[in-house]
């Protein structure tokens, strides 16, 4: 499709050649793109293609149970030029799979879940800057599928199927993430759970890289609710995403921004003063805010330097200050 709207219909699935695509293309190092189909396929569970800019399909390989089954996730692009994935069902237990397929159809199977460690992967993997993949079980956990507390995973994957649990969710904080997370600049993830959190409505979260989970928005319904997909960065720092449900007085969904403050980073000091680093958004959406003691109400600095564009400030009145504490906050 063109950014005016001309649409041209480059493939017809016909079941032999996979069928029921739910997730979106990948580009490849070839200048093809890669993607998965649910059903189809030799032994009707599921495919994974390639296809050319004018419509050429290649199925690559059918899934046949044991090697994972009926994928919903679109694919992720290894550093290695290989393509790295999930089922939804399938594998040694039947919970789903993570595997590794080459771009001809080379597939290896690199994780069998087993409930204790997630079940059922619907999102996507997504690549973290440390060479591994990070992404969510839609169930599974340290509890039992089935009990009150099987809330889906967070985890970590390395490209030879090292798999590290890293989140259980409990249900306050989410429950059944559905979209794939997205890396942040600031070196953590951020994601959604379909339902969960305060109002049972689902979450936005950010986790970082070693599994602290922080929930930043309960949705309520009159700012959105059950959110199927992640987030999308925003040329401004912010993050962008949709709700399946409410939004207003509405009940068809909402378009959302996730405005998320900035973490400031190691301070080093330079002519008697502290200077700061920021990961985050730009420098015209934060509030920098300062207190000399942490039981102390906070203060909102006015006389910043910014002595590298938005990245790093300079605050020249703490130079005969003992102390003083800063936070970042989004204006």
């Amino acid at each position: 499709m063109t950014t005016n709207g001309v649409l041209t219909s480059l493939v017809s699935f016909a079941n032999t050649n996979g069928a029921f695509p739910y997730s979106g293309l990948t580009p490849g190092n070839d200048g093809n793109f890669y993607g998965t189909t649910y059903y189809g396929g030799s032994d009707s569970l599921g495919t994974v293609f390639n296809v050319t800019t004018n419509g050429v399909l290649t199925p690559l390989m059918s899934f046949a149970n044991t090697n994972g089954a009926n994928p919903k996730a679109g694919l992720a692009l290894g550093s290695d030029g290989n393509f790295y994935g999930t089922t939804t069902s399938g594998g040694t237990n039947g919970w789903g799979t993570i595997f590794k397929v080459t771009t001809n159809g080379v597939l290896t199977s690199l994780v069998s879940f087993n409930n204790t460690n997630g079940a059922f992967p619907r999102a996507a993997l997504t690549p973290g800057n440390d060479g591994n993949f990070y992404g969510t079980t839609y169930y599974g956990g340290s509890n039992i599928l089935g009990s009150s507390n099987s809330f889906g995973t967070i985890f970590r994957v390395t490209t030879n199927g090292v798999l590290t649990s890293l989140v259980s969710f409990n249900n306050t904080n989410g429950a059944y993430p559905i979209g794939e997370m997205t890396l942040g600049s600031d070196g953590n993830f951020y994601g959604t759970t379909y339902s969960g959190g305060s109002s049972n409505l689902g979450t936005a979260f950010q986790m970082t890289t070693n599994g602290m989970l922080t929930t930043l928005v309960s949705f309520n319904n009159t700012n959105g609710a059950n959110p199927y997909a992640g987030w999308t960065p925003g040329s401004d720092g912010n993050f962008y995403g949709t709700t399946a449900n409410g939004g207003g007085s509405g009940t068809n969904g909402a378009v959302v921004k996730l405005l998320v403050p900035p973490m400031l980073g190691p301070v080093s000091i330079s002519n008697h003063a502290p200077q700061i680093s920021i990961k985050g958004l730009a420098r015209p959406s934060l509030q920098i805010q300062f207190t000399t003691n942490l039981t102390a109400s906070w203060s909102v600095l006015t006389n910043l330097v910014f002595t590298n564009g938005a990245g790093q400030f300079t605050d020249p009145a703490a130079t005969n200050v003992s102390q003083r504490f800063y936070r970042a906050a989004v204006q």
